[in-house]
């Protein structure tokens, strides 16, 4: 029965009197989302049935934490159950006080039956503040269609105050009933499109669309007009005899022509990180595509696992573009190159992951990379992203790795005179990543809203507009950092383009720690009674539409 129903349970697919598996997952404050422990670190006790081992079905579930343990309740398709008792615990002085902190902390836990998943709140302070309660009754509403679940919903009941040396009785019944819900429209049900698809939402995007034909337009006219002005004016030169070009008043872009082609600095570096963004690139509308045709959301761990899997598959386009340009620079050690570029992504995020791992394994958190797991990514990388980086490395440096440069590079460089302030490198780099920012800026919100509360992020379409709209700034960004850079006579234009746009991520990365401490209750939750406030209106809201006990609730909470 165990195995049959593990099979049905992975097909969707039930007969009648079939075990319907409970598995619960994770339980962690409300405030910090990303901060999860499994389920039974707290001291609930697991019904009487057997116990069901579960495998991770795909990298990246492992990766996300995701630690199914079975709940032992015995439910069967089809199959009303009335209230029964499945366990009775006896609070300890250590147990009480971890139930005590998880009702002080508002932690909820969360729980999957047939992939759907359900949260519920472990207990609620008294209104007093004297006092603790804890749910020990859960009630089961279970819809299907045909052979298939399509909706769950869960109602926390027996509200019982926390004592220690009390005996506590945890009970459950299930109830199924028929629905008209079609199997592919079951998660509609826990996305909100009154958020995600709001008129801001809208605005941001024809914002960003105007802010691009702004830069298109701008730099149309850099292109077209002003530099035909500059032609104009160098072209007068054929009609000069030599002393009068010697004593013209040469400035601008062409004086720098012998040394605009001269190979950057750090060469190396510098193609390695081209091919990485070029890698990124793909990677990225590669799985913004593949969430738009497929519904990844859906799926516990699919969205990691497909960006592994094509970021793997992909790694030919990192060596292709990273050799052709450090060939093109005249690089003669490609092979460390070639390893450079494999291994500097991989490198930084498995570095930082791999280091947050260990201060979750002595949490104890649920988010805990298992070892296995980290020994398969690293195997990945060794096996798959490194082989395949160096066949995209030596195509790379035969198909386009021979310089084409239109005018020949100068013996000796220039020198490079004194410019205006905000004509710096520096400075430009530092400005460059405004407007890329700019027009990212309200998605970037709703991303982090998806990431930090309990949003599910399904409007891929606006992430892909966003995307090229991101893609087509950038672009016009770097070409008009460069034409004034090289306008001023710099001709140091390789990393100022590219660090003019990669500011863009630091804005980014800032605007993260902004929204955590500022957008979120997870650094300090408790600050006024207000927060206390707005929690509570949060749990009334999530029962009414997921629990369906709005009067009893708005009673309890005197709303």
């Amino acid at each position: 029965m165990v195995n049959d129903c593990a099979s049905a349970n992975y097909m969707f697919m039930y007969e009648d009197a079939d075990e319907v598996v409970l598995w619960m997952n994770t339980v962690g404050p409300y405030h910090n989302r990303q901060e999860t422990y499994s389920y039974f670190s707290l001291p609930f006790c697991k019904g009487p049935k057997q116990h069901i081992a579960h495998y991770h079905e795909t990298l990246g579930e492992a990766l996300q934490g995701v630690e199914l343990d079975f709940s032992g309740l015995d439910i069967s398709f089809k199959s009303d159950q009335s209230k029964v008792s499945y366990c009775t615990k006896t609070l300890s002085e250590e147990t009480y006080q971890a139930f005590v902190y998880a009702v002080k902390n508002h932690y909820w836990y969360q729980m999957y039956i047939d992939d759907l998943p359900i949260w519920g709140i472990v207990g609620e302070i008294a209104e007093e503040g004297e006092g603790y309660f804890i749910w020990t009754h859960k009630k089961f509403d279970i819809g299907y269609n045909g052979k298939q679940l399509v909706d769950v919903n869960l109602t926390s009941d027996v509200k019982v105050k926390l004592q220690p040396k009390i005996e506590l009785s945890f009970t459950y019944e299930v109830k199924f009933h028929e629905s008209n819900i079609p199997f592919s429209k079951r998660f509609d049900k826990y996305l909100d499109p009154n958020f995600f698809q709001h008129r801001i939402h809208w605005f941001s995007i024809f914002n960003s669309f105007m802010m691009v034909i702004f830069l298109v337009g701008l730099v149309s006219m850099i292109l077209m007009r002003t530099l035909r002005k500059d032609y104009a004016r160098y072209s007068k030169e054929d009609d000069m005899d030599d002393m009068e070009k010697d004593l013209g008043d040469e400035y601008g872009w062409k004086q720098v022509h012998g040394d605009v082609f001269r190979p950057a600095s750090h060469p190396m570096l510098f193609s390695a990180l081209i091919g990485t963004g070029y890698h990124i690139a793909v990677v990225s509308l590669s799985c913004i595509i593949f969430s738009m045709i497929g519904e990844l959301y859906t799926e516990r761990g699919s969205l990691l696992s497909t960006g592994i899997f094509m970021y793997a598959a992909t790694s030919p386009v990192n060596g292709y573009f990273g050799g052709s340009l450090y060939a093109k620079m005249g690089g003669k050690v490609w092979i460390k190159q070639m390893l450079l570029s494999a291994s500097l992504l991989p490198a930084l995020v498995c570095g930082t992951a791999f280091f947050i791992n260990f201060i979750a394994i002595y949490y104890h958190a649920s988010r805990a990379i298992p070892f296995g797991t980290m020994v398969a990514v690293t195997c990945i990388c060794l096996f798959v992203i490194l082989p395949l980086t160096l066949v995209g490395t030596v195509l790379g440096r035969n198909l386009a790795g021979q310089p084409n440069y239109p005018c020949r590079v100068n013996a000796v460089p220039r020198p490079i005179p004194e410019k205006k302030w905000f004509m710096e490198p520096s400075v430009i780099i530092v400005l460059g990543g405004v407007l890329p920012f700019g027009s990212i800026f309200i998605e970037m919100y709703f991303i982090f809203t998806s990431f930090w509360a309990y949003k599910i992020y399904y409007v891929y379409g606006f992430m892909l507009l966003v995307f090229l709209i991101l893609t087509v700034v950038t672009v016009c960004v770097t070409i008009v950092c460069a034409y004034f850079l090289l306008n001023a006579e710099d001709y140091r234009w390789q990393w100022t383009s590219f660090l003019a746009a990669a500011s863009t991520s630091c804005y980014v990365y800032l605007y993260s720690f902004y929204y955590f401490f500022f957008k979120t209750n997870s650094v300090d939750p408790y600050v006024d009674n207000d927060e206390e406030k707005k929690l509570k209106v949060l749990v009334v809201l999530y029962r009414n539409v997921h629990v369906c006990q709005p009067e009893q609730d708005n009673a309890e909470y005197g709303l």
